[in-house]
C-alpha cells in the first residue's frame, strides 16, 4: 500500500492505554528484530552424528566428544514424555529439532557469539542485572508483572521464557551498547516522533495506478464527480487493500510515509482532490475526507516511550554492524560451519561449528534447538505417536501408495494438473518447496502422513446425503440477501443504535451509523457494506433473520457469538442460472472433503482425550477423559445429520 500504514486508534482527548501499548509494541518489534534472528529457526534437514549413546543397561549418557552447553544444567531428563506408556527419549526430540531447525539455530548462535566477541574486544559487558532490569522495564510499560509479560511473549511470539533473556534481551542490550554513539535522540527527532503519534491527521481515500496518463484521466473524472471518488478507487485503483475499502486508508500522519504524499494530504481541505503525486514508480491521487485534530498527550508520560521507540528504530542500523562482524569473521576465517558441510562433519565428529576458536558442539546445538523449538516439535512427535498407536490397535498401516495418492489428491485440489487433467505431483511439490518454503520430507511427515492416517481411522463414516447436496446447491447458487450491517460488542449500545436506525431507515443514515458505531474497522470504512448473505453459510441465526427481511427493512438486534448485529436489507440477488445436474459432482466433492476434515478433527480429539500423556518438557500431565463426544456409531450419526451441510463453503466453481 502506498498510503500511510498507521492503524493506531485516535481519540479526541488524552492518550489511551491502547496507544501506549502500540508505541511500546512498535519499539519492541524494532529492537527485537535482530535478536529474534538469533532466536527463531527455520526448516532444515540435516544428517547428524549420535548425540547420546547407550552405556550399562538402558541408561544413556552424553558422548564424550560433546561438551556441556554453558547455560545448561549438567543433567537433562533422558525421557521428555510418555504417551500411553511409550517413552519419547530426549535423543529423539534432539534429532527432530536438529533436523527441522538446526541450520538456522546455528546461524543464530553464530551471530550471538560474533556479538560476544566484539563485546570482549571493546570491553563491553551486559550483566544479568541489566537483563532483568530491561525485562522489568518492558513489563512495566504494559502495566504487567514480569511473569505476565513473559507469558504474553510466549503466547504471542512463541518465545521460550527460559531463553528470552539470553537470546533476545542480551543481544539487544549488547548491540545497543556497541552502537551507543549512533543512538542519540535529538530534540528535532523527538518533536517529529510526537507529531507522528499525536499531531493532526488526514482522513483520506486513495487511488493508485502505474500509469501517469491513467491517473490524470481518473483525476479528471473525479473532479467532475467528487462524490464518486470511492467508486473510482474500487474500479481503477491498483492498490488492492484500499480499493476493496472504496479507497479508504488509515489516517495519514506526518513523518511516517512518503513525504510527497504527506505534503499533498496536508495541503487539502475536506472534499478536495490532490494533484497526481508520483510515489516511486506509481502515481497516487488523494481525496481529503476530513482532518483529525491533534491528540492531547502529556509529554512527561509519552516522551520516554517515544525516545525508546526512536532509539530502537535507530538500532535497526545494527543490521549493518552485524553484517560487518560477519564479513570480518569471514575475512579472518574465524567461523567454520561444520554442521552444513558433510566432509568437515566427518573430519570433526560431534562439532557443529568453530567460532573464533570457540567450539560449538552438536550437543550444544541440539540443546539450543530444544530450548527454542522443543515444545512445538515434541507436540508433533506426540501427535504422530498417538496416531501410530491408534493404527496399530486396528491393524492398519500407512503405505507409500497411500502417501502418493494423498499427494496426488492435494495437487489436484490445488489446481496443479497436467494437460491431460491428471495431477501434476512434481509441480505441486515444487510449490511446497519453493513458495511455501517447506522441505518435502517435512511436508510428507507433518501434513500428508497424518491426513492419510486419520482418513484410515475414520473409514467410511462420512456420507453426503441428498439433503446435504440440496443445501450445498442453494448455498452456492441460490439467492442471497444484500445487506448492510452494524456490528457492536455491547448489547445496550446496540439497542440504542437500533433505535436510531429504526427512526430513519435510509441507507445513508444506516451507513452513517455503521461508520460511527461499528466496532470492526473494515465495516466502518465500508459504511456497513457486507458480502451478500447466503443460506446454509454456517450462521443459522443471522441467515434466518436476513432471509425474512424485505428491501428497506431493518432486523432486530441479532447476537452472533460475542457481537451484536443489526441488518438493513437492500434487496436480493438473483439465483445463478446453473442446473443442479451440472454442478452436483462439484458440490458432492466439496462437501465430502469438508465432512472428512470435520470427522478427522473429531477423531483426533477422541484419540487425544483418551490418552495418558506425561509431557515433562512442558510440565503437563493428562489423564484419559471420559468420552463426552460421539464415537463409533454415534460419530457416524452426528457427522451425517443434515445440519453438517450448514457451512458447505464455496465450490471450486465459485472460488
Amino acid at each position: 500500500m502506498v498510503g500511510n500504514g498507521s492503524n493506531r486508534p485516535v481519540t479526541r482527548r488524552g492518550i489511551s492505554t491502547q496507544r501506549l501499548i502500540w508505541i511500546v509494541l512498535a519499539a519492541l518489534a524494532i529492537s527485537a528484530c535482530i535478536a529474534f534472528r538469533f532466536y527463531r529457526g527455520a526448516n532444515s534437514a540435516q544428517a547428524i552424528t549420535p548425540i547420546f549413546k547407550k552405556t550399562d543397561g538402558d541408561a544413556k549418557t552424553l558422548d564424550a566428544a560433546n561438551s556441556k552447553p554453558p547455560t545448561s544444567d549438567s543433567t537433562k531428563p533422558l525421557v521428555v514424555a510418555i504417551v500411553n506408556g511409550e517413552s519419547i527419549a530426549r535423543d529423539e526430540l534432539a534429532r527432530e529439532t536438529l533436523r527441522q531447525f538446526g541450520k538456522e539455530v546455528l546461524e543464530g548462535l553464530t551471530n550471538k557469539y560474533l556479538i560476544e566477541e566484539q563485546c570482549k574486544k571493546q570491553k563491553i559487558t551486559v550483566t544479568q542485572q541489566e537483563i532483568d532490569g530491561e525485562i522489568d522495564h518492558m513489563a512495566r510499560k504494559f502495566a504487567l508483572t514480569k511473569d505476565q509479560w513473559m507469558k504474553l511473549l510466549q503466547k504471542e511470539r512463541n518465545v521460550n521464557p527460559a531463553m528470552y533473556g539470553q537470546d533476545v534481551v542480551w543481544p539487544t542490550l549488547a548491540l545497543r551498547k556497541l552502537a551507543a554513539a549512533k543512538l542519540t535522540v535529538t530534540r528535532e527527532e523527538l518533536g517529529k516522533g510526537f507529531e507522528s503519534q499525536f499531531g493532526e491527521a488526514i482522513k483520506a481515500r486513495l487511488i493508485v495506478t502505474k500509469s501517469l496518463k491513467k491517473a490524470q484521466a481518473i483525476r479528471k473524472e473525479a473532479l467532475a464527480k467528487p462524490d464518486e471518488f470511492g467508486l473510482l478507487a474500487k474500479k481503477f485503483s491498483e492498490d488492492v487493500n484500499s480499493a476493496s475499502a472504496n479507497g479508504m486508508i488509515q489516517p495519514i500522519r506526518r513523518h511516517l510515509g512518503d513525504p510527497k504524499l504527506e505534503e499533498a494530504a496536508f495541503s487539502l481541505k475536506p472534499g478536495e482532490i490532490s494533484q497526481v503525486v508520483p510515489v516511486g514508480n506509481l502515481y497516487a491521487l488523494l481525496k481529503c475526507e476530513g482532518r483529525l485534530p491533534p491528540i492531547e498527550a502529556d509529554h512527561a508520560e509519552v516522551d520516554p516511550l517515544l525516545i525508546d521507540a526512536i532509539r530502537d528504530r535507530k538500532l535497526a542500523a545494527a543490521n549493518d554492524m552485524l553484517r560487518q562482524f560477519q564479513e570480518d569473521a569471514k575475512r579472518d576465517e574465524a567461523v567454520v560451519n561444520v554442521y552444513n558441510d558433510p566432509k568437515k562433519s566427518q573430519q570433526m565428529p560431534g562439532v557443529a561449528a568453530m567460532i573464533y576458536q570457540r567450539k560449538v558442539t552438536i550437543r550444544e546445538l541440539a540443546e539450543a534447538c530444544i530450548d527454542r523449538h522443543g515444545n512445538e516439535v515434541l507436540e508433533g512427535i506426540l501427535n504422530r505417536r498417538l496416531l501410530e498407536q491408534a493404527l496399530r490397535k486396528r491393524n492398519m498401516k500407512v503405505s507409500r501408495t497411500d502417501i502418493d495418492a494423498e499427494v496426488a489428491r492435494a495437487a489436484l485440489s490445488m489446481g496443479k494438473t497436467k494437460p491431460s487433467g491428471e495431477p501434476d505431483v512434481d509441480a505441486w511439490l515444487d510449490t511446497v518447496a519453493k513458495e511455501q518454503k517447506t522441505p518435502i520430507d517435512l511436508y510428507i511427515q507433518n501434513a500428508v502422513w497424518p491426513s492419510v492416517a486419520l482418513k484410515k481411522l475414520i473409514g467410511s463414516v462420512v456420507k453426503v446425503t441428498d439433503e446435504d447436496l440440496k443445501r450445498g446447491y442453494e448455498a452456492n447458487y441460490g439467492p442471497r440477501v444484500r445487506c448492510r450491517a452494524i456490528i457492536m460488542s455491547n448489547q445496550r449500545k446496540a439497542q440504542e443504535v437500533w433505535e436510531k436506525a429504526r427512526d430513519n431507515p435510509s441507507v445513508k443514515n444506516f451507513g452513517d451509523l455503521a461508520e460511527q458505531f461499528s466496532v470492526e474497522n473494515n465495516n466502518r470504512q465500508l459504511r456497513g457494506e457486507v458480502p451478500p448473505i447466503q443460506r446454509w453459510g454456517g450462521q443459522p441465526i443471522l441467515e434466518k433473520e436476513a432471509f425474512v427481511l424485505k428491501p428497506g427493512e431493518i432486523s432486530g438486534v441479532i447476537q452472533v457469538g460475542e457481537n451484536f448485529v443489526i441488518l438493513l436489507c437492500e434487496g436480493y440477488t438473483k439465483p445463478m442460472n446453473i442446473k443442479f445436474s451440472e454442478v452436483k459432482q462439484v458440490i458432492y466433492d466439496d462437501l465430502l472433503e469438508k465432512k472428512e476434515r470435520i470427522a478427522m478433527a473429531r477423531q483426533f480429539e477422541l484419540i487425544k482425550d483418551g490418552a495418558q500423556l506425561d509431557n515433562y518438557l512442558a510440565g503437563i500431565v493428562q489423564t484419559p477423559k471420559k468420552p463426552d463426544k460421539p464415537g463409533g456409531d454415534d460419530l457416524d450419526k452426528e457427522l451425517n445429520e443434515p445440519e453438517e451441510a450448514r457451512a458447505p463453503g464455496r465450490t471450486h466453481a465459485q472460488k
